[in-house]
């Protein structure tokens, strides 16, 4: 289901395509594109920033993002989100738009989602949809895109109260707002290619392709500690703001502890919960407090 249709009628703006980098003459060599790589990283670098009403601290993202194209990488996730759910139908897996749980996740969506294009400019643009796939798993994600699926384990087996599972749809929601499956895939993949074919980087060469050769990466991806502390404190915001009660993230991540000696859910294995977690999450709580209440009286 595409939420976008629910919201009040935007223009669609098309953003203007970037002029293509100058191509590095041969004479200049390897450190003219460098230099050339580092400025167009410099200038791109405010893409995605925090909202100058943002009430957690964040700090910008690494505009290493840049070396892997947004759109390729949202139109390879939703693909790969469209087999996902073709997929899990056929296996009679997927909820019906009938279901109460799902009719909840949807609702929950709704309120969370005008509260994402300050963190994102090209979030008023992505086509957002929530799932719901009946199986066993302690999982939820949110792909590049707005693409969002939760699985009914994580709802029954830790016992999710409304607040809390908007705690963890606002965390997903975080990840590719602030996008740090981008992030990773260019950091990855820089690495291994090395300084000798930045010039065919920047000409959108290997990186430019790698969005489209993806396979499953994208539900795999391990993200940093820094990520996982922006998507909870991005979350937190994104929630209070749309009057989900900011303790339910202690509560979370209380149950998600819990549940890491239970046989490792799948969620925690890219989302590893711990003590400085919580704690990190009750000193962010008096800072949206006030969001929540605003959002509570309308």
């Amino acid at each position: 289901m595409c939420l976008l249709c629910d919201f009040k009628n935007r223009s669609s703006l098309s953003a203007t395509p970037a002029a293509p980098a100058a191509r590095a003459k041969p004479r200049e060599g390897v450190w003219s594109a460098r230099r050339a790589f580092l400025l167009a990283g410099a200038a791109s670098a405010a893409a995605v920033a925090v909202p100058a009403t943002a009430q957690v601290d964040v700090g910008r993202s690494s505009s290493m993002r840049q070396l892997v194209p947004a759109a390729e990488l949202e139109k390879a996730a939703a693909q790969q989100y469209s087999q996902m759910m073709a997929e899990a139908r056929s296996q009679g897996a997927l909820v019906g738009d009938n279901n109460a749980q799902l009719r909840r996740l949807r609702a929950m969506a709704k309120r969370l989602i005008p509260h994402s294009e300050p963190w994102n400019d090209r979030a008023k643009d992505w086509r957002w949809e929530v799932n719901l796939i009946n199986s066993p798993q302690i999982n939820a994600f949110c792909m590049p895109g707005g693409k969002i699926a939760f699985y009914t384990g994580i709802l029954d087996k830790l016992r999710l109260t409304d607040d809390e599972s908007a705690m963890i749809m606002g965390h997903e929601m975080a990840h590719a707002l602030r996008e740090h499956a981008r992030e990773r895939l260019a950091k990855t993949q820089a690495t291994g290619m090395g300084l000798g074919i930045l010039s065919q980087m920047l000409g959108l060469g290997d990186l430019g392709n790698v969005a489209a050769n993806l396979g499953t990466q994208l539900l795999s991806l391990r993200f940093s500690r820094e990520d996982e502390t922006e998507a909870d404190l991005v979350g937190l915001e994104l929630a209070a703001r749309s009057a989900f009660q900011p303790a339910a993230s202690v509560s979370l991540w209380q149950k998600m502890a819990q549940a890491s000696g239970n046989g490792g859910p799948a969620f925690l294995s890219t989302h590893p919960t711990g003590p400085d977690r919580i704690q990190q999450l009750q000193a962010n709580v008096p800072k949206v407090q006030g969001l929540y209440e605003q959002a509570k009286r309308g």
